[in-house]
């Protein structure tokens, strides 16, 4: 579980920042060399290797090197990962709405007032 938790903060950290945001929403329509993902944003080459360093850190992202061509692919593993751990959230708190909704809903007579 420990081990789960350093790849999520990994993760939540890269996608934290705004451009590697958008790199990651190009990269989920397919692979893309560095300049391509570069064009969109405002910053120079060495920056965006940066991020696509954090990127590749963090799981979501991988590269490889084809000559002079460095071209990334989105990791789908790595995404389903943050999506269970968000939904398994999401599930817990619902079930505590829906538990909370029935004691108040029990503390209410058919009329709808407060039976207090």
């Amino acid at each position: 579980m420990l081990n789960q938790s350093a790849a999520l903060d990994l993760m939540f950290q890269a996608l934290a920042d705004p451009s590697r945001r958008v790199m990651v929403d190009r990269l989920t329509r397919g692979p893309a060399s560095v300049s391509e993902l570069a064009k969109p944003l405002a910053m120079s080459l060495p920056a965006v290797v940066q991020h696509l360093q954090v990127l590749e850190a963090s799981g979501l992202v991988r590269s490889e090197k084809v000559g002079r061509v460095r071209t990334c692919h989105i990791e789908p593993k790595a995404l389903r990962n943050a999506e269970q751990w968000i939904a398994e959230r999401r599930t817990i708190w619902e079930r505590r709405l829906d538990r909370l909704g029935a004691i108040l809903a029990a503390g209410e007579d058919e009329s709808g007032e407060s039976k207090t």
